[in-house]
């Protein structure tokens, strides 16, 4: 139950220090605003609790979300405005009429709000008002309650005094971009900060408690879990926005010029999937700067996702050991150029800092000797996703058959369509010569009898848990079977994304019996008493 949470934070129970994977383990990937609820978003509430419930029940021990940060363009999580910040679109209105921020009367007469996706232009002005009500109140409210405030602030001081700064001075000039502000805000400038300071104190202010209630509803949630065997893995995008508190903050760390721009932007070259590479557009780090005062800046970033997760996953890892420099100027990828990474200098001196580091290395894509070479030195993870194994050679290292131990399996990323979708051929991209020989793949692979195409998620996540790989995760799309509707995320598509929910009672117990019955099966549960099986 989470009907008597509190505004004070949990009691630190773990070293955050989960080492992948000690036992063979299965997980589920669905981010929180995916859970079901009545207020237009999945949130750090009832549901949450409910979901990690569920998870016990089949006995998965991993729960992975996509980063928990403020959403950016497109309503992101890949594209945010701080790297450290929680998104206050996930607060729990209902938690905080335990906290006694909002009245019960306040949550009545709700908009109708779609249960299978997020109308995201109808919740957020809807959750701000909340959040805005739940502020003022907090300024009447318990010394008790502030003093846990102030402390939360001081504490986090490093990034949060920069982020609710930043959040409230882009606010005040329409949410444009921190290079168009006038010169002394774009710059810093001592008196025009001071100045900004004293004018937006309240809405900074506001901008700060929304952080430690997101921060006190997640450690909750992240306690309940850790409390049933359930880890948590997050996730870290290599790079930051350009449009970011973490970029206008720091700009010396960052390849930009006079005005702010960037110089040079990530991305990656040309290859099968796309003739002209993916220009990413976000700028590149000044890795001799950082490697100058011991890496301080990433220190900073990593010790704030592991006290968030147990499990970090690493997107474009191959970015560490060498990366795709493109310069501004150019429109596309095409004219760009590797350069070497920090390597494992920077990993050696996170190490010294920070311990053992539990991290899952994205390995996806065109990966050298040098990349393997520095995820072998740390013994971190890498990934195998079944569904792109079928559109290659059977030899390819995304077949189970291929799979090693130290290995986190996936039936499909937040990336992919979902497993009915793709086989379906919703995709546009693929000639149907290539999608019928990936099919017929999948079939004689798999074994799928003919007219059994409807179970096919459960072919996948059969050859998943009979695999070799310590570590398996499936999102829950693919758990229920979906189809292309439900996806995630199309990359390069700029809107429609990030929305998918699940509607409350969707999720049939023949369901859940048939997962938890197929994790003990493969020796991924929590039983391991053969009588236990049946």
């Amino acid at each position: 139950s989470c009907a008597d949470r509190t505004l004070e934070p949990p009691v630190a129970h773990t070293d955050n220090r989960f080492i992948m994977a000690p036992h063979r383990a299965c997980g589920i990937l669905l981010h929180v605003t995916s859970l079901p609820g009545r207020f237009g978003i999945g949130d750090l509430g009832p549901h949450a609790y409910a979901f990690a419930d569920l998870l016990e029940r089949v006995e998965a021990k991993l729960w992975q979300v996509l980063p928990l940060v403020p959403v950016g363009h497109g309503y992101s999580p890949y594209s945010s405005p701080s790297t450290f910040a929680g998104n206050p679109l996930l607060i729990s209105p209902e938690l905080l009429i335990n906290e006694g921020l909002l009245r019960r009367d306040e949550l009545n007469n709700l908009p109708a709000f779609p249960e299978d996706h997020v109308d995201f232009e109808e919740v957020v002005p809807f959750k701000m008002r909340l959040l805005e009500s739940a502020y003022e109140r907090l300024l009447s409210a318990s010394e008790e309650a502030r003093s846990s405030f102030r402390s939360y602030c001081k504490k986090e001081a490093a990034w949060l005094d920069d982020y609710a700064t930043f959040m409230a001075i882009r606010e005040q000039h329409d949410d444009m971009p921190w290079t168009e502000w006038p010169a002394p805000l774009r710059d810093r400038e001592d008196t025009a900060m001071q100045a900004v300071r004293r004018d937006l104190e309240h809405v900074i202010g506001m901008h700060r408690f929304w952080q430690f209630v997101f921060d006190v509803q997640w450690r909750q949630l992240r306690a309940y879990c850790n409390e049933r065997g359930i880890s948590i893995v997050g996730d870290i995008p290599i790079y930051v926005a350009h449009d970011s508190a973490d970029v206008w903050a720091n700009p010396e760390l960052f390849q930009l010029d006079e005005h702010g721009q960037p110089t040079v932007v990530a991305g990656v070259p040309p290859d099968y999937f796309s003739e002209t590479g993916q220009r990413w557009g976000n700028p590149i780090y000044r890795w001799d700067r950082m490697k100058h005062n011991g890496y301080a800046w990433w220190e900073r970033r990593l010790t704030s996702a592991l006290n968030q997760v147990d499990v970090v996953r690493l997107d474009h890892f191959r970015g560490f050991e060498a990366y795709w420099e493109v310069p501004a100027t150019e429109p596309t990828a095409i004219n760009g150029r590797w350069v070497r990474g920090p390597g494992s200098d920077l990993f050696d001196t996170l190490r010294k800092q920070l311990g053992e580091l539990p991290v899952i290395a994205e390995d996806l894509g065109l990966i050298t000797k040098g990349v393997v070479e520095l995820m072998e030195r740390y013994d971190f993870p890498g990934m195998a996703v079944l569904q792109f194994a079928f559109d290659s050679d059977a030899e390819d290292k995304f077949l189970p058959h291929n799979y090693r131990r130290n290995l986190v399996a996936y039936s499909g990323t937040h990336d992919n369509d979902t497993l009915h979708g793709w086989f379906a051929n919703n995709s546009s991209t693929q000639d149907e010569s290539q999608v019928r020989r990936a099919r017929q793949h999948c079939r004689k692979y798999l074994g799928i009898r003919d007219g059994d195409e409807d179970n096919i998620h459960w072919y996948f996540i059969r050859a998943l848990q009979m695999s070799v790989a310590d570590t398996i995760i499936v999102p829950l799309q693919d758990v229920l079977g979906l189809g292309p509707e439900a996806r995630m995320n199309v990359p390069g598509q700029a809107v429609g994304n990030w929305s998918w929910r699940y509607p409350e009672g969707s999720i049939p117990e023949e369901t859940i019996r048939s997962l938890r019955e197929m994790t003990r099966l493969y020796g991924r549960g929590r039983a391991t008493d053969k009588q236990t099986l049946t």
